[in-house]
């Protein structure tokens, strides 16, 4: 099983000492966050894209393939890629130009972002954001698949004899992931391809990301890509850790209170309760994080925002050595002694994907010798 850690990237004061980082100091601590990842033994790093302040991450492909250039063993992957106001062509190209450099450990997952005004500043329509996102992805997936494309839909002009380049690293292109925390289209989309569905497992309890993810299952099974409980299933979730659990309330407070995301809302109490957040000891974090399976079915991939809402960088850093440390190992253990062998472990791999595209093109050629 896959973990990690992902980024909203925001620029938010300390509410603690009233600084507020420039944005370059942002993106470099962004940076040494993924490789500080990775040297804890953590599996993945991914980050979000927002093109409106307080967010600095607007260049995924640009932040993570510098860090493929600092690191050996990451999966670099994107926490949201915002499939309605990109232009598909650029996102086939700029992810397989990341697989590139990054000897394919890439992956991205698809979403339609959560900042209404993001349509109208690149020239799209908030009213459709669905047909949008299905018209997009189905020409992301022929210009990764084919050599050569002639296209025409309703959002963009069309495409005559155009190849996308780089080609896809080996012939294959990154895996995809739908994220969503509200849209059911999304999933029915992710189980139509066969790809992997993210639920954000933020903002909402359990039983609204229940719903989603057992459609998702439920149609994958559907349209023949395996049994459901095969589907390939991603998780986030936040934690804030100390040693004491009455010290990790008092530390994060004040961060929750005026976090981005959901500050001036619930209070902490309420948001613990009613959420995945976990805000206490080590022992606390793999408690909860082990419900998401008896929840939500046994999954791949499982990533944890810890750096918003402005905690310096030395607390996330701490953040990471306890999850890699204490964290992680126990849930590795745990999580896979419940997995049936029948369940993937982890979500497909480059490599894996190579082999899978190679043993298929050989059945034909053996079945008719």
């Amino acid at each position: 099983m896959q973990f990690g850690v992902f980024t909203v990237g925001d620029v938010t004061p300390d509410p603690t000492t009233g600084r507020t980082p420039s944005e370059a100091e942002r993106i470099k601590a962004m940076v040494t966050i993924a490789r500080h990842a990775e040297e804890v033994g953590l599996d993945v790093f991914a980050t979000g894209e927002h093109h409106n302040p307080p967010f600095v991450p607007s260049s995924p492909t640009t932040m993570l393939g510098h860090i493929a250039a600092l690191t050996q063993r990451l999966v670099l992957s994107t926490s949201t890629t915002l499939i309605t106001t990109n232009d598909p062509v650029k996102i086939a190209e700029d992810y397989a130009m990341l697989q590139h450099l990054a000897d394919g450990r890439v992956d991205l997952m698809l979403g339609r972002g959560n900042t209404a005004p993001v349509y109208g500043w690149f020239g799209q329509d908030l009213r459709e954001s669905v047909p949008l996102t299905v018209e997009n992805y189905q020409l992301l997936r022929r210009l990764w698949e084919e050599e050569v494309v002639d296209w025409s839909g309703r959002f963009r002009t069309p495409l005559r004899g155009f190849t996308a380049t780089p080609r896809p690293l080996d012939g294959v292109p990154p895996f995809v992931w739908h994220g969503s925390i509200r849209t059911p289209e999304v999933a029915e989309i992710a189980a139509y391809f066969g790809d992997g569905y993210f639920a954000n497992n933020i903002f909402w309890p359990k039983e609204h990301y229940a719903a989603l993810i057992d459609l998702y299952r439920q149609r994958f099974e559907h349209y023949g890509h395996g049994r459901a409980d095969q589907a390939i299933v991603g998780l986030g979730g936040q934690v804030f850790m100390r040693r004491n659990s009455q010290d990790a309330v008092r530390e994060f407070r004040p961060y929750f209170d005026d976090a981005p995301v959901y500050g001036h809302g619930p209070s902490l109490e309420e948001f613990t309760a009613q959420t995945p957040l976990t805000v206490g000891t080590p022992e606390q974090v793999v408690e909860k994080t082990l419900t998401f399976q008896e929840s939500f079915g046994h999954y791949q991939r499982q990533l944890f925002l810890v750096d918003h809402a402005g905690l310096p960088l030395k607390t996330v850093l701490e953040q990471l050595d306890l999850l890699g440390g204490e964290v992680v190992p126990v849930l590795r253990r745990e999580l896979e002694a419940r997995r049936p062998a029948h369940v993937p472990s982890d979500p497909p791999s480059h490599a894996a994907r190579v082999a899978a595209r190679d043993g298929a093109d050989a059945v034909p050629a053996v079945a008719g010798a």
